[in-house]
């Protein structure tokens, strides 16, 4: 009967022959093993994009904003999805479309690279060549825009070369070459090197620090990890501290606008029903509260000093002007107008009010020989986009102006600075090109603007609308007299009288606001005595000129919502 030696030796058995065979990778700890290093790849793959993005976010920062993938792959999906797609996400988002749609980008990068990442774990090439293919979607997207210029491609280049080099880099620890720490190793570290270091060596491969026998080597891992993680925080920021050269903010703030010399009517006495009532809509929209919609992800930066409006197509001559050009004439007008987006649906905010001081456009025109034959001024933005105007309108409407101010102070960057064009009575896709650039003297047949491409009306003008802004809808209030107000409006013809119908009762006319111009909207006020219960608000509008709001309702797509404003109240 043999005898077991000490610490279970046999004896004469040395510990190398003692030690265990490495378990095999099976079992509940195997499977665990497993689930770790897909999780890990995962985590390499979304930790590479971030990479990727970052080092590209900082290459932008020398060709443009623009230029970076994530914006770049946005402005073309902007330009691709279907129109209905657009108008769910303005009336989902309203005026944080683009802010959604950069997130929803970042979404769907980051599931990408971790399917990626999972992949790339068990197939280099196909890692490789995800990442490559990113970077050729973000480099086409860059290059197929409008404004684009010759290194727009650029950013996602590197960025997908960098983000190749970091998943390899950060896969080699979950698939290093297998270490174990046997027992002989373990006594030859207690025989060779200071009590205790075994004990250690022993509790990193027990812990997986260092490694362990299915190759995983989690402390590299995370060092990689937090290397890249540097390097993309360190990238994408420095690439956003430096595209802030592009901010024109304060060559804005240097400008002084000049005075008009057709100044603003001035507004007469109890004008604004808002000092009176509460919760109707201010007659005058504050800068900051002004509604924006627009296809720039990116608001375009153009510095005063390089400004151009180039006219091309049927003028005399083509001229260009500069900013100086424009705010050096003699006949700047000041003009209180509201402007209205064809995306706002009935009852909708996509609209308001501002006091604009710009050059006539009308007179502009016709001193640089806009040529009869043309019934299109193709205007364009500096980032591409073209906005189809009447020119019909732009010479006949008499407060159409090359708009440089806005309620006192140069146009905000986010709304066209520093020049926009605005022809009231005409939805603003095809009136109202902010960060113009240029305008082409040419026909409906011969070119079809951005909007018109896309099945838009050619020819909007806006139609006579109403919005019951207080009580506010589903609102719960004491029952009493209680004041039904808000706004209507119909650029150049002006409100007549706005109506509102309680249930299915008679319509009852409004107290309408002193009338100001006929480009700006009409607050409107009727108080009513409400008795406990339910109640089914209506209101509807007359323009000046007799036409009375239509009840049929449409959506906005192809030239503006129709329909009444309706809401339910209840009093208590």
């Amino acid at each position: 009967m043999n005898r077991i030696a000490p610490w279970g030796r046999r004896p004469g058995v040395t510990t190398t022959e003692q030690a265990p065979a490495p378990a095999a990778d099976t079992g509940p700890a195997g499977r665990g093993g497993r689930w770790l290093r897909r999780v890990l790849a995962a985590l390499a793959g979304l930790l590479s994009a971030a990479v990727a993005l970052g080092v590209a976010h900082l290459v932008a920062a020398g060709t443009g904003p623009s230029t970076a993938p994530v914006i770049a792959v946005g402005d073309t999906v902007i330009t691709k999805v279907p129109e209905s797609v657009k108008q769910f996400a303005i009336e989902t988002f309203g005026e944080n479309d683009k802010i959604a749609l950069v997130a929803g980008t970042l979404v769907v990068v980051a599931i990408y690279a971790m399917v990626l990442g999972l992949l790339a774990l068990r197939w280099r090439p196909v890692g490789v060549v995800g990442v490559a293919l990113f970077g050729i979607v973000g480099a086409l997207a860059a290059v197929s825009r409008p404004a684009a210029e010759g290194l727009a491609w650029l950013p996602s280049v590197v960025g997908a070369v960098i983000g190749i080099v970091a998943l390899l880099l950060l896969l080699r620890p979950l698939t290093g070459a297998r270490t174990s720490y046997s027992a002989d190793a373990a006594a030859g570290r207690h025989r060779d090197e200071p009590a205790g270091e075994g004990v250690v060596d022993r509790l990193r491969a027990a812990l997986g620090t260092s490694g362990d026998r299915k190759g995983l080597d989690r402390r590299g891992f995370f060092l990689a990890g937090g290397a890249a993680l540097g390097v993309a925080a360190v990238t994408g920021g420095g690439g956003y501290l430096l595209q802030r050269r592009f901010d024109v903010s304060e060559a804005r703030a240097d400008l002084t606008l000049p005075t008009p010399a057709s100044p603003a009517p001035r507004l007469p006495a109890g004008a604004d029903l808002a000092e009176t009532v509460d919760g109707v809509t201010p007659l005058m929209t504050r800068n900051a509260d002004f509604y924006r919609v627009d296809t720039a992800i990116t608001v375009p930066q153009i510095r005063p000093s390089e400004y151009e409006l180039t006219l091309t197509g049927s003028f005399d001559r083509r001229t260009t002007f500069s900013l100086e050009d424009l705010y050096g004439r003699d006949d700047l007008i000041e003009r209180d107008i509201t402007l209205t987006c064809v995306s706002n649906e009935v009852g909708g905010k996509l609209a308001g009010t501002a006091r604009w001081i710009g050059v006539p456009l009308g007179a502009f025109l016709r001193e640089n020989g806009v040529s009869a034959d043309s019934d299109q001024l193709v205007c364009r933005s500096s980032d591409g986009m073209t906005i189809g105007a009447p020119t019909r309108s732009a010479l006949e409407v008499e407060d159409a102006m090359l708009a440089i101010g806005m309620n006192g102070e140069p146009l905000p960057v986010e709304h066209g600075f520093p020049v926009r064009m605005i022809i009231p009575g005409l939805y603003g896709y095809v009136s109202a090109c902010k960060w113009l650039v240029g305008i082409e003297a040419t026909t409906f047949d011969a070119f079809d603007a951005y909007w018109v491409e896309r099945d838009w009306a050619a020819e909007a003008p806006i139609k006579v609308a109403s919005r019951i802004d207080t009580p506010a809808a589903l609102r719960r209030f004491p029952a009493g007299r209680v004041p039904i107000a808000g706004v209507a409006w119909a650029q150049t013809r002006g409100i007549g009288s706005v109506e509102v119908r309680v249930d299915d009762g008679d319509w009852m006319e409004a107290e309408l606001a002193p009338a100001v111009d006929a480009d700006l909207w009409r607050q409107w006020v009727l108080p009513h005595d409400f008795a406990p219960g339910s109640y089914q608000l209506t209101v509807r509008a007359t323009s000046a000129d007799g036409e009375t709001q239509t009840a049929d309702r449409a959506t906005p797509f192809p030239s503006g919502s129709t329909g009444l404003h309706s809401i339910r109240v209840t009093a208590t």
